[in-house]
């Protein structure tokens, strides 16, 4: 029997009230290695599987984040915060994240569960698509206890990584990174599928190499020994660039001076990429290479490094607790102005505001503005005790804290008042 009196929603609304209702889904995909983004087929099934699995459960994928070549070990990733940052900017773009496994999401026990609490606190829920857990405490202790096992996977597979291609190194092939200038990789043997490959001199860019060798030790012309902010002033005022196309900088071209491999030594496993500290010799891996500077030019460039570093013989830059340190800046580029000092022609020593990428890039990066440190601190303590230490302005500096802080107490009395009535 039909109930006439009761009334039937329509489908339309239904069916609109489902959609409202269905989870928002944002996708994260990652792999550890660019090799892998660019070869693998990991980061596709991926994405045809979490997307699959929310479309059988009637969610919709409104969001897609790849991250290729990214280690999950920590949150440097950009796609990775860019989720974060979406995910909690309070517009609730969606209601949960989808990753294949947890440790496409994190392989680190405590970020695992920083981010995921990060995540409930704006309303959005982490899920895996072959590790399905829900929300209570049987299965939150479950997560926590896949966590520590795919940290230790990780650490694992990093260690037997490390020694395969430290192994791979000490029979004299290259490890697959971009090679140093001057050189390039060859073939050398093929082992199964993988290909092998040797360091060669690049004919150009050795000698660009050698020349800059030269001028460290030599000069331009007979000039003398330059100092590595000569050296790159010098290359950058004459059209040298990087391999990359950019400026030379001091550090680049310290990195370049320093490197074994001119010398026909590759250095490999010496330094923590993530600290910049250097292992133990015990751990370093040296091989052989075509080189492109002889022994003795080398060693002589290191003793002449040693001796100019700035612990053996101070430098004439000055980095310490003056007026305007982190304040004052270049007007034509905006660099930081760096303190240095001068001697005048009668033995007088002066102190002057300089501009810092001026000095270490050059003139083709900014044409450089210097001014005496007494002139410059002056003017801008006179500035100061002209406009703001005056008797008016003090006093309404003084009015307003007072105010502000009158304000405070009051409130604070007001929410303590609250309390004792409850």
């Amino acid at each position: 029997m039909t109930n006439i009196g009761a009334r039937r929603e329509p489908a339309n609304t239904t069916r609109a009230a489902e959609a409202v209702s269905a989870p928002r889904a944002a996708v994260y995909l990652r792999v550890s290695t660019g090799r892998q983004a660019e070869q693998d087929l990991s980061v596709p099934d991926q994405k045809a599987q979490t997307k699959a699995w929310c479309t059988a459960r009637g969610w919709s994928v409104v969001a897609e984040y790849v991250e290729p070549g990214a280690s999950a070990t920590d949150d440097k990733r950009p796609e990775f915060q860019r989720m974060i940052d979406r995910a909690c900017d309070g517009e609730n773009a969606f209601d949960v994240i989808v990753v294949h496994s947890f440790s496409r999401f994190f392989r680190d026990a405590f970020g695992l569960e920083f981010y995921v609490r990060k995540l409930a606190k704006h309303g959005v829920r982490l899920v895996s698509i072959t590790q399905e857990l829900g929300d209570d405490p049987a299965q939150v202790m479950m997560r926590q206890v896949i966590a520590p096992f795919d940290e230790y996977q990780s650490k694992e597979n990093a260690k037997h990584v490390i020694r395969s291609m430290k192994e791979n190194a000490r029979q004299g092939f290259w490890n697959g990174s971009r090679p140093p200038l001057g050189y390039r990789t060859v073939e050398a043997e093929q082992r199964g599928q993988r290909v092998k490959k040797r360091l060669a001199i690049d004919p150009v860019e050795a000698e660009r190499v050698r020349l800059m060798f030269r001028l460290f030790l030599e000069g331009d012309n007979g000039s003398g020994p330059m100092g590595i902010k000569a050296m790159v002033n010098w290359l950058n005022e004459r059209g040298y660039r990087t391999r990359g196309g950019a400026s030379w900088g001091v550090g680049q071209m310290y990195g370049l001076l320093t490197n074994p491999v001119y010398s026909g030594r590759v250095r490999y496993n010496w330094v923590e990429h993530r600290t910049g500290r250097r292992k133990p010799e015990s751990d370093i891996v040296y091989s052989d290479a075509p080189a492109i500077i002889e022994q003795e030019t080398f060693d002589r460039v290191q003793a002449s490094l040693k001796a100019r570093n700035p612990r053996v013989t101070p430098s004439r830059v000055i980095t310490g607790p003056i007026l305007l340190t982190g304040l004052a800046v270049c007007a034509t580029c905006g660099g930081a102005m760096t303190l240095r000092t001068g001697t005048s022609h009668r033995g007088d020593i002066y102190k002057y505001y300089t501009c810092s990428t001026h000095a270490r890039q050059g003139k083709m990066r900014c044409k450089g503005r210097s001014i005496r440190m007494d002139k410059l601190d002056t003017l801008v303590t006179q500035h100061l005790s002209e406009r703001l230490f005056q008797p008016p302005r003090l006093t309404e500096l003084l009015t307003a804290l007072a105010s502000r802080r009158a304000d405070k107490a009051a409130a604070a009395e007001g929410r303590a008042a609250l309390l004792r009535r409850n």
